[in-house]
């Protein structure tokens, strides 16, 4: 069985599609249906821009942004879990030790 490649698409052309909904004043399942797109994906884009233009920022420092934000907490989660085993190891020698 074959796998479905999954399409990448640039920021223009994102920022682009969000623009033509915007401005065309059609529905967002008719423009996504134009562009050979889902029209799940265009509102998702159309999101990301609205979120990212109340911050005053792009759509690529938001994604940035919540990409590190996940990468710090799973970091702080191996972290977590150190100090963890290290606790009980500390408890486990410290009666041992007696």
């Amino acid at each position: 069985m074959a796998e479905a490649k999954r399409r990448r698409y640039t920021d223009e052309f994102k920022s682009e599609a969000v623009r033509l909904v915007r401005e065309s004043g059609r529905p967002v399942a008719q423009v996504a249906r134009e562009l050979g797109i889902s029209d799940n994906v265009l509102y998702r884009w159309a999101g990301e821009e609205r979120q990212a233009q109340s911050r005053g920022s792009t759509r690529q420092a938001v994604r940035a942004e919540a990409e590190e934000l996940a990468r710090v907490r799973r970091e702080l989660e191996c972290v977590t879990k150190e100090r963890d085993f290290l606790k009980k190891a500390a408890a486990f020698f410290a009666r041992e030790h007696k």
